[in-house]
């Protein structure tokens, strides 16, 4: 009976202890179950992935990234790179749940013998659960997370999703992250297109990304690749000859660069702040988010720019602390959108990006702030004669002009080619700021300023080198203002179009008036002050300079702005702190010299073609200015016949066959218009009194200023009973 009792104690016993175990054991399971669970950032599984500038064709331009990654999936990843990794960082990878005890007891086993640590026993879960999840201390507690949050990741996901997730995530050295990303450093091919024996490199990397580098270490590279070949033949993936075939293949020994290019960099900056500005998006984000960014840049032209910007003979030599600087950006006609764009000489990203820095725009504001408008009024022609006197004042503002010649007046044509002072100012005086201003405004730039200065580009805070160029794109397109972009579309990850700020465009002017413009602003490259330098293409544009009143004949800003058929640009040049030490000598023919340069060079490489301006349908052509000839050569003879006697004036005319000519008979001190001829050399005064004497002058007139040019010399002729004389 005793003994029935004991027995059926400890069967009791027994089975309490059973029931603790399994409580124990299911409370344990819980509780990985749970720490797993809320260990598990769905977020943080979310990986920092390089966002992709690309141009309007498709073709990629440069990447964004805090870690240069591009994510793949698990389906564009090859089987045989798949199994490279498995055969060397965890064999058993498909039949365990996350945690490999075999791996782990052969790692005790070769450590303890070999007297510290020589091998790991983790997972490739284990990996994804570290590197995800976990800081990198090593702590006992640290290693027990790992394997809780590994079980867990299993539980959830397949093992494909994280073998993927793996792929994607771990580093193989030289700034790659993630198996695509390292597939264009070290093959420059998609992951897709890896062979066996490249896949096998990679998957050595992870194990000692620098150590095993085949850049830095050659030939560890290669004996590290050979044991992953001999591990995938040992576990079945590879036969015997495959294996020997392929560890006699040599290994990269240079990085494709992907990144990073210097010639890019200004206008990266520039596209990062419209990401902010338009579509809400941090540079944080812009660079981990893995986006799409559709961009209107040529790079071609883009390095062309680069490369001359650096080219120190285009710039005049520099000050004892500061160099000259630049900036340029060149804009489509048809859509604003910024085809280059360079920051600076030597710009650095994240620096002073002088595309965005306002400058006093001297003369080249003359054309957007008064002759547009001015035109617009209908008041205006490119042939209205225009105040050129000097000491005039208008309104208590007296302006010089810079070369210092005047005149009575001078036709628009000609005050834009000579970038005379006087009539610009005489103009906008004549229209009123406030109209200025209006036309301005419509293109999104509003000024503070209220005197007469505007006319010559002195602005209180100035303009930016895109500002300027955006006000002249409506000349080259038929009149349209564009505002100028740096981003088309972005896409995010999951190629969803990114919803921005619309972009802005207005119709500033007719057609007719911005052919007007073009032609008066071709003669400004082919004959008046931008005539520097050497391009063969259709070009119209203004020069600019700015005084800096610290020393005679000092400047401050030099500019040209200007436009092919297809593109529009600006180009400031000066110190960004002009001081008595650090001041400009030159003229406005330096940045002209080197805008036709940037042109000239991307005519010569085929980037872009010399197309001719052609006139628009419907609209009509400006005729070229009729010019005067100085006549020195008029003679007369006298001539009698049956209806009496006449004089015959004979001169020298100009080849210009519009140009008219108004004949004068000088009777003492008044002058009598006796005659005009069109496009000829002679003329004949008939019926006239033999008896007396007579003397002629001949003045060119123009119909197109209704002004008449210098008169000709005086000629004389004077009758005589015995002979007939002529002078």
């Amino acid at each position: 009976m005793r003994r029935k009792r004991r027995i059926k104690k400890t069967i009791t016993l027994a089975a309490m202890g059973l029931c603790i175990m399994i409580a124990l054991g299911l409370t344990m399971y819980l509780s990985i179950l749970i720490y797993g669970y809320y260990a598990i950032d769905n977020k943080k599984l979310v990986m920092n992935e390089a966002s992709v500038l690309i141009d309007e064709n498709g073709n990629e331009i440069t990447k964004l990234f805090e870690e240069n990654r591009q994510l793949v999936t698990k389906e564009e990843i090859p089987d045989h790179v798949k199994e490279a990794f498995i055969a060397v960082e965890d064999q058993r990878f498909y039949s365990h749940q996350g945690i490999d005890f075999r791996a782990i007891g052969r790692a005790l086993y070769r450590d303890i013998a070999a007297g510290s640590k020589v091998e790991g026993g983790s997972t490739i879960t284990q990996q994804l659960a570290k590197n995800t999840f976990l800081d990198h201390e090593k702590t006992f507690m640290r290693k027990t997370k790992e394997v809780l949050i590994a079980v867990n990741l299993e539980s959830r996901y397949s093992k494909e999703d994280i073998l993927e997730m793996y792929l994607n995530r771990i580093y193989f050295g030289h700034g790659a992250h993630g198996i695509q990303a390292a597939s264009e450093m070290y093959f420059n091919k998609h992951v897709s297109e890896l062979t066996v024996d490249e896949g096998a490199l990679l998957a050595a990397l992870p194990k000692g990304p620098n150590a095993y580098s085949p850049i830095n270490n050659p030939e560890r590279s290669k004996q590290r690749r050979d044991l992953v070949l001999a591990l995938m033949e040992r576990q079945g993936y590879l036969t015997a000859n495959e294996t020997v075939r392929l560890q006699g293949k040599t290994i990269p020994e240079t990085t494709h660069t992907i990144t990073r290019d210097p010639a890019y960099a200004s206008y990266v900056d520039l596209v990062l702040e419209e990401a902010q500005e338009r579509f809400s998006l941090s540079q944080e984000e812009v660079l981990r988010g893995g986006y799409t960014i559709v961009v209107p840049m040529d790079k071609d032209m883009q390095k062309v720019s680069y490369e001359q910007f650096r080219d120190d003979q285009f710039f005049p030599e520099g000050g004892a602390e500061q160099e000259v600087e630049g900036a340029f950006v060149l804009l489509d006609n048809e859509s604003g959108g910024v085809i280059a764009a360079q920051g600076g000489r030597d710009y650095t990203s994240q620096g002073l990006n002088r595309v965005n820095s306002k400058r006093q725009p001297g003369s080249t504001f003359k054309i957007p702030g008064v002759y547009a408008p001015a035109l617009e009024t209908g008041e205006f022609t490119p042939y209205s004669l225009l105040e050129n006197e000097e000491n005039v004042d208008f309104s208590g503002y007296t302006v010089q002009n810079a070369g210092g010649k005047y005149s009575e007046n001078l036709s628009m044509y000609d005050a834009i080619r000579h970038s005379a002072n006087v009539p610009a100012v005489s103009v906008l005086d004549q229209i009123g700021l406030s109209a200025s201003k209006a036309y301005l405004e419509r293109q999104q730039v509003e000024l503070d300023d209220d005197g007469l200065a505007v006319a010559l580009g002195g602005l209180h805070q100035g303009v930016s080198t895109i500002e300027l160029a955006s006000l002249y794109v409506p000349f080259s397109n038929g009149g349209t203002y564009y505002e100028p972009y740096y981003i088309e579309t972005i896409l995010d990850r999951n190629d969803e179009e990114v919803t921005g700020s619309d972009l802005f465009s207005e119709e500033v002017l007719t057609a007719q008036n911005a052919w007007h413009l073009t032609r008066m602003l071709e003669a400004v490259v082919t004959e008046g002050t931008a005539t520097a330098g050497e391009y063969d293409g259709a070009l119209a544009g203004k020069t600019g300079t700015t005084s800096f009143t610290g020393a005679e004949g000092a400047a401050r800003d030099l500019w040209f702005t200007a436009y092919t058929p297809a593109f529009t640009g600006a180009l400031w040049m000066g110190y960004d702190n002009t001081n008595e030490n650090h001041y400009l000598t030159d003229s406005s023919a330096v940045p002209v010299t080197l805008f036709k340069s940037v042109l000239s060079k991307a005519a010569q490489t085929g980037i872009m073609e010399n197309h001719a301006f052609e006139l628009p349908e419907g609209l009509e052509d400006l005729e070229e200015p009729i010019r005067f000839v100085d006549i020195h050569d008029l003679n007369a003879e006298i001539a009698v016949s049956w209806s009496g006697a006449h004089v015959e004036l004979n001169w020298t005319k100009s080849d210009d066959e519009r140009l008219h000519y108004r004949i004068y008979e000088i009777e003492g001190t008044s002058m009598k218009e006796v005659g005009t001829v069109v496009g000829e050399s002679r003329f004949t005064v008939k019926r006239v009194n033999p008896f007396s004497t007579n003397e002629y002058v001949v003045v060119p007139y123009s119909p197109q200023t209704q002004l008449e040019g210098p008169p000709s010399n005086h000629t004389e002729v004077s009758w005589s009973l015995f002979s007939r004389d002529a002078s």
